[in-house]
């Protein structure tokens, strides 16, 4: 089976599997990037099994789809996910995540939020793919803006560093917009 949904300049956006599960432990959380844990408001420190066993969990979770960024030589250097998938209402919540210094400020995080974007309307046929971006977060937000993503409510004063709190933006986009995008973009 093919697991891969893109290649762009040596790195290739691919579903997850159980063989991944070490290598995304050891590549990425030994430890977690502190910028990584700052803009994701996740914790620094996990331990192996805590990882390995949310990695299993997330791939057997009908709801979620589960993607690594891996370049040329299959070092993992990031993820992107869809998660919380309602197949009824046909919605379901976007995150990324650029875990290796190596692959940012290359493009590699927009060009992956615009593939996983794809995907989602594209493949899961979804109506609405919808996420949340720290204040803090402007190379995100743009990205994401970028891509389509409208800002949709914010959640004042959400989120607190230790030093000051932010707020968590609420964005979405809606199939009928990701068509209208999509249309725009083949004719450039």
């Amino acid at each position: 089976m093919n697991t891969s949904i893109a290649s762009k300049d040596g790195y290739t956006i691919r579903l997850a599997t159980q063989q991944d599960a070490l290598n995304y432990y050891q590549q990425n959380y030994c430890p977690l990037d502190k910028d990584v844990a700052y803009y994701t408001g996740c914790k620094e420190m996990f331990t192996k099994d805590e990882v390995i066993s949310f990695f299993m969990k997330s791939l057997e979770d009908e709801n979620r789809r589960f993607f690594l960024i891996v370049d040329e030589k299959e070092n993992i250097i990031g993820e992107t996910v869809i998660n919380e998938i309602d197949w009824t209402v046909r919605s379901a919540n976007f995150r990324i995540a650029v875990f290796a210094q190596s692959g940012r400020d290359k493009g590699i995080g927009s060009w992956a939020t615009r593939i996983t974007r794809d995907y989602a309307f594209e493949e899961l046929h979804l109506h609405r793919l919808s996420l949340d971006v720290f204040s803090f977060n402007i190379r995100a937000y743009k990205a994401y803006t970028k891509a389509g993503f409208k800002r949709e409510g914010v959640l004042r004063d959400a989120v607190f560093d230790g030093k000051k709190y932010a707020d968590d933006i609420l964005m979405a986009i809606l199939e009928d917009e990701w068509k209208e995008l999509k249309k725009l973009e083949s004719e450039d």
